[in-house]
């Protein structure tokens, strides 16, 4: 049996139960691991300990549903490129893939390890994590079986980019993604992926590699409309797919079928911090009903940051969102886009994934941007 713990004190509590779900001098009671009782803080029941939140916030533990944690070696030098004035291009994936499959799996476990931490420390309680800087049978397979050492939230992409070994016969790479790599890659997978953009997989070879690894038991994401318009918003649709990742250059038509197939739209800002290409319009997206998500897409070219709070800073800054829209969509709605119903949420029956902020309120992760507001967490 576990201890059981009475949370008091509490300034805010954020529920997402429903909507943003926020409360005062309420209390929460977890146990083994679960949430077992939500209330006003007068009714709140015994437990073993307890634990004062001084005024202070409680919310949902973030959840961050696209990652790319296991990766060797640095791109610093195409970062500072960047912001001298050069444009991003998905070629630059192929520098990370080189350095990846020359690393140890010692190393490449180590780096996961110290980037999940570093999650763990802004508030991250969930986390996805993909493949796709191996891009052979061999380190696609060692990589998702490092990747489920931290998470079961694992993503296999061996369609991230055409490795150069295959870039006279893309053909041949779709055969092999769709064959002996995904054999390999689904034991240690629950997802699997596709870049669907120019420079990277066409419609074509995307629908092939969603619908072979449906068959082969994996839920299926794509990574789409990034550098520009294009068909992935409209493929993630057609097949039911539980989110679309990026969504940045979106068509009417896209919005619409997002919204009428329940696809969830996970926006990731830091990509527009780090690259300097707009940001993707949240309100055109929220007010047209679509379900939006908020991720880091922490990875070592386009995007290098850990923390969901300085996206959710840069949601409501540059992208419409009110800071309550902004925090459900790094909670809530990354449950949602990874098919969650466990976590997210407040509520008897959860996972007791929990973070105390040092604040009043969720309004300061963007009033506060750039500050370690996250005090502690708890997590199931």
């Amino acid at each position: 049996m576990g201890v059981s713990t009475l949370i008091t004190g509490i300034g805010e509590l954020v529920t997402n139960d429903p909507d943003l779900g926020t409360r005062t001098d309420a209390a929460v009671v977890i146990d083994d691991g679960v949430i077992a009782w939500v209330g006003d803080a007068a009714a709140a029941p015994a437990a073993d300990e307890a634990f004062d939140a001084q005024g202070r916030a409680v919310l949902p533990g973030f959840v961050d549903s696209h990652s790319h944690l296991v990766f060797a070696g640095d791109r610093a030098l195409e970062f500072q490129a960047r912001m001298a004035g050069e444009s991003y291009a998905a070629g630059g994936i192929r520098t990370t893939v080189a350095a990846t499959r020359a690393a140890t799996d010692d190393r490449l476990a180590a780096g996961v390890a110290r980037h999940v931490a570093e999650m763990h420390r802004q508030g991250t309680t969930t986390v996805e994590i993909k493949s796709g800087y191996g891009l052979t049978v061999d380190d696609e397979a060692r990589s998702l079986r490092i990747a489920r050492e931290f998470t079961d939230e694992t993503t296999f992409l061996g369609a991230h980019v055409v490795p150069p070994e295959y870039a006279d016969d893309p053909a041949a790479y779709v055969a092999l993604v769709t064959g002996p790599m995904l054999e390999a890659a689904a034991p240690y997978a629950r997802w699997i992926d596709v870049f669907c953009e120019t420079g990277a997989f066409d419609e074509d070879q995307a629908r092939t590699i969603l619908r072979t690894g449906e068959a082969a038991g994996l839920k299926g994401r794509l990574h789409a409309n990034q550098l520009g318009e294009g068909p992935g918003v409209q493929l993630a649709a057609e097949l039911g797919l539980t989110a679309v990742d990026h969504c940045t250059y979106l068509t009417d038509d896209d919005v619409h079928a997002l919204r009428d197939a329940g696809t969830v739209a996970t926006l990731l800002p830091g990509v527009e911090f780090s690259t300097r290409h707009p940001y993707p319009d949240a309100r055109r997206l929220l007010d047209a009903g679509v379900t939006v998500a908020l991720a880091s897409d922490c990875n070592p070219g386009s995007c290098y940051t850990s923390s969901l709070p300085f996206c959710i800073a840069l949601a409501v800054r540059e992208m419409g969102m009110t800071p309550g829209e902004a925090v459900w969509a790094a909670t809530a709605g990354g449950a949602a886009a990874l098919g969650r119903t466990d976590v997210g949420v407040v509520a008897p029956g959860k996972c007791a994934d929990l973070l105390l902020l040092d604040a009043p309120t969720h309004v300061h992760l963007a009033y506060r941007p750039g500050v370690p507001l996250v005090a502690r967490t708890w997590s199931a």
